[in-house]
């Protein structure tokens, strides 16, 4: 990217004469652009194109057969960058004025030369933009990026449906107000009223064009109608239609993401070398025992990753440990009949007794009125019995 704008930079001021230091290094950097950039994609695609064609992995497209690989968008834009980059290599205006500029080194003032600016201009433009495009490839890097630019792709084809409804209502409208007898210039044929009704509906006109319309009561009202339907109508049906592709995308968001980089790395691994990946698996320790705790040696095939105790507190030790010989032959364990330590029952035990004190604390709370009640009504009954037994003893 770095070369490329060197490229865009030098033609938009060849009026000015730079120094030599600055030619010098405008030149070196894009024969590192033309040499390592142009050629390895060069020898990327014609050894791609060769392997498609051997080995019949052809797409019909109309009546054009191209290789497999350039169905990867990725590889269509770098195949579209090679193209520009082999025009900016034919266009160069240095290599142009080199014969006539013997005073000025790795200039492009020359009359030679002035005639290949704007081409060489447009290309290293395109070129530039997809230098980005494809440097937009490495949002897999992080999951939150990787699910945004494919929250983009999805919601996209919406603003394509818009752009295609809003072209067809220009072009009916500029067709309609070509037709109409007016004299206001800015709408003399179609091309012009065309070009005016887009500028109208992304607000690129100010107050003073709309004033001049009034004169024109059946231009004015023409206006008016087209910005009713592209401004107010089209634009919010977009909005709707945005809100509602993002909300079904939202949800699988990041699975997708995820899936897009192990679909990368599966792409990838062919092209790894088998030193280097062995390399890499040797680096990670794979065969090397993890250990659990300080002096607590776990199993082997693991990635130990250190944190602070505080973030995940756990009271209860969630590995389950058992004695005996770890032979491959012997007999897993059963785990019912380990049993509990000592330990573990006296925990159970307590948190039994805490349990049965509080539901005899809940009912003792509610019984007490009662056997309050109870109990004077025996006392009342008690009494009313001695009376009648005394009353009974006097007779």
């Amino acid at each position: 990217a770095t070369a490329i704008q060197a490229t865009t930079v030098s033609p938009s001021s060849s009026s000015y004469i730079r120094p030599l230091d600055n030619r010098v290094a405008i030149f070196m950097c894009r024969c590192f652009n033309y040499v390592c950039s142009m050629g390895q994609w060069l020898f990327y695609h014609m050894k791609c194109s060769m392997a498609d064609f051997r080995n019949d992995r052809v797409v019909q497209i109309g009546f054009c057969r191209i290789p497999e690989y350039l169905c990867s968008w990725q590889n269509a834009a770098s195949l579209l960058l090679t193209v520009f980059l082999c025009l900016m290599l034919c266009l160069e205006p240095i290599l142009h004025c080199l014969e006539y500029a013997i005073d000025d080194l790795f200039t492009e003032d020359c009359a030679e030369g002035q005639h290949f600016l704007f081409p060489y201009s447009i290309m290293s433009t395109g070129a530039m933009l997809l230098y980005f495009l494809l440097l937009s490839d490495l949002s897999v890097v992080s999951t939150r990026v990787s699910a945004f630019a494919l929250v983009c792709c999805r919601v996209v084809n919406e603003v394509f449906l818009f752009l295609i409804g809003v072209s067809f209502i220009v072009a009916a409208f500029a067709c309609a107000i070509s037709a109409l007898e007016q004299q206001d210039p800015d709408y003399a044929g179609i091309d012009k009223a065309a070009g005016q009704l887009v500028r109208v509906t992304f607000s690129m006109l100010d107050g003073t064009h709309y004033d001049k319309l009034m004169e024109t009561p059946a231009l004015m009202v023409a206006v008016i109608v087209y910005a009713i339907i592209t401004v107010i109508f089209l634009i919010n049906v977009l909005i709707a239609q945005m809100s509602c592709a993002y909300a079904s995308t939202y949800k699988d968001m990041l699975g997708f993401a995820r899936l897009n980089r192990g679909k990368i790395v599966v792409e990838t691994m062919p092209s790894v070398p088998k030193w280097r990946w062995q390399r890499f698996c040797n680096s990670l320790k794979l065969e090397d025992r993890v250990e659990f705790g300080e002096g607590d040696i776990g199993l082997a095939g693991g990635m130990q990753v250190w944190e602070q105790a505080s973030l995940n507190v756990t009271t209860v030790d969630m590995i389950k440990r058992f004695g005996g010989s770890t032979a491959p032959g012997a007999q897993w364990p059963e785990e019912g009949s380990t049993g509990l330590d000592e330990d573990d029952r006296f925990d159970r035990m307590e948190r039994l007794v805490e349990k049965a004190m509080k539901r005899m604390s809940r009912k003792g709370g509610k019984t007490g009125g009662g056997s309050q009640s109870t109990g004077s009504s025996m006392g009342n009954s008690g009494v009313s019995v001695l009376e009648s037994s005394n009353s009974g003893s006097s007779d």
